[in-house]
């Protein structure tokens, strides 16, 4: 299988916090480690998949008005939008159909990144 994306990086400013947020959201705790002596909250992901951290890297600033990459979170989209709030997020985009790709939201995390978050189709 060929994936367009092989590894995503999510900034952080208070790397804990959006530890947090990020495993409540996607009901996944991440796994905390470090590659090159940048801290990283590593996402759960098969071996084959496509995978990816939040970082704490001087050399990233969080924004929401960049590149917006979708999270997946099976089929507990509406479970995972629930949790944004409560673990400091906001809801910037409800849940929207989008068809045969299944249905989707845009939050906000802690850090101020604009993400995604996709169900698939079931």
């Amino acid at each position: 299988m060929f994936n367009a994306i092989t590894w995503f990086e999510i900034p952080a400013v208070d790397f804990d916090r959006v530890v947090e947020f990020y495993s409540r959201v996607v009901g996944k705790e991440l796994r905390k480690g470090e590659f090159g002596e940048i801290k990283h909250g590593f996402f759960q992901a098969d071996e084959e998949a496509v995978a990816g951290a939040v970082v704490m890297n001087p050399h990233y600033t969080p924004s929401n008005t960049g590149i917006v990459i979708y999270l997946n979170v099976g089929s507990d989209l509406d479970g995972a939008l629930k949790r944004v709030e409560s673990a400091g997020g906001k809801i910037l985009l409800p849940r929207t159909d989008i068809g045969e790709q299944g249905v989707m939201a845009i939050v906000q995390d802690t850090e101020g990144n604009q993400v995604g978050l996709h169900q698939p189709p079931q």
